[in-house]
């Protein structure tokens, strides 16, 4: 920016009565700037809002009647009915409660392997670097039902390898049927979840140690200060707004699994999440205004995390930014 340009931006100017004005005017070439970010993205933004915001008021007013897809002239409205039936079923606060156990297991262990994938990139040679976290990428690229379909037939009974190179661990044998009991379904999924996805929250790691600034760590070691003191005081304070991208983005994606538990069980062995119960009650069962208020509820969870997360760990991060 030139020096013009600064002293436009940062010079109160006098207000009409006399005195100072507390924000100071733009500069011409920042509102033209301004328009031009607003011409190149509208669009795309309006395009976005629309292709979010339609399917989200369409589910919202589906769930309002009591509609089954096979007898479409019996549409009833019913207002909130069908989030009473919902809210009062079992059903729905199992599914709700696999679903949490899915996501925080998942983020929790995703968080520490993912920390440590980072700092072996951030801290490796310049020449090991590219292969490093090409390696590391590998799981994340292949597609969701690919990896789903991959992790079952290496457990199942008859086509796995798991149980003959595993039968030496304690409660493994060449018989043993992963997918017939909640903890060991439970088990392979969020393992085939971790494995898929521990290289994206590493990569979102990855920047953040990126931005840690080598003056502070150089300076807190000179004072004295032991690895752990400069890890808990310096990297991760530094690394906040990283975190909670990170965690964010993973929860949100954890809650709303669907391919790794509609391949290996289909819900069975109480192994069903929210989005399959929402899937099974609108396509299965073909009750449109009952699985459309299941999706509504899913998507006020998904806002209830968001906020919690970022009540947690209160980051500002347009404050990051400069403020701008």
């Amino acid at each position: 920016m030139s020096t013009t340009t600064r002293a436009t931006t940062s010079s109160p100017t006098p207000s009409p009565s006399g005195s100072p004005r507390t924000k100071p005017r733009r500069s011409a070439r920042r509102r033209a700037e301004a328009r031009l970010g607003w011409l190149l993205a509208g669009p795309a933004f309006i395009v976005m809002l629309a292709v979010t915001l339609y399917p989200i008021l369409q589910a919202v007013w589906e769930s309002l009647f009591d509609y089954v897809l096979t007898a479409p002239d019996d549409r009833t409205f019913v207002g909130l009915g069908n989030y009473a039936v919902i809210l009062t079923d079992w059903v729905f606060w199992k599914s709700l409660g696999i679903t949490l156990i899915i996501m925080i297991v998942t983020v929790g262990i995703e968080l520490v392997l993912g920390f440590g994938l980072a700092w072996v990139m951030h801290r490796a040679l310049k020449r090991l670097r590219g292969l490093l976290r090409t390696a590391i990428l590998v799981p994340y690229g292949i597609i969701t039902v690919v990896s789903a379909f991959a992790w079952f037939y290496a457990f199942d009974t008859t086509t796995g390898y798991v149980n003959s190179w595993f039968d030496w661990v304690p409660g493994i044998d060449s018989d043993l049927n992963w997918f017939a009991s909640t903890p060991t379904s439970l088990f392979v999924i969020i393992a085939s979840e971790i494995w898929k996805t521990t290289p994206f929250i590493s990569l979102l790691l990855l920047a953040g140690l990126a931005q840690v600034p080598g003056d502070l760590e150089e300076a807190a070691k000179v004072d004295g200060a032991t690895s752990w003191q400069v890890f808990k005081r310096v990297i991760v304070p530094n690394m906040k707004a990283a975190i909670m991208v990170a965690v964010l983005f993973r929860a949100l994606d954890a809650f709303r699994i669907f391919d790794n538990v509609f391949i290996m069980t289909n819900g069975a062995y109480n192994t069903e999440v929210l989005a399959l119960l929402a899937y099974r009650t609108s396509i299965s069962q073909l009750q449109i205004g009952m699985g459309s208020a299941i999706s509504v509820l899913l998507f006020l969870c998904v806002i209830v995390i968001c906020f919690v997360a970022i009540k947690i760990f209160r980051v500002d991060l347009a404050g990051a930014q400069g403020g701008k």
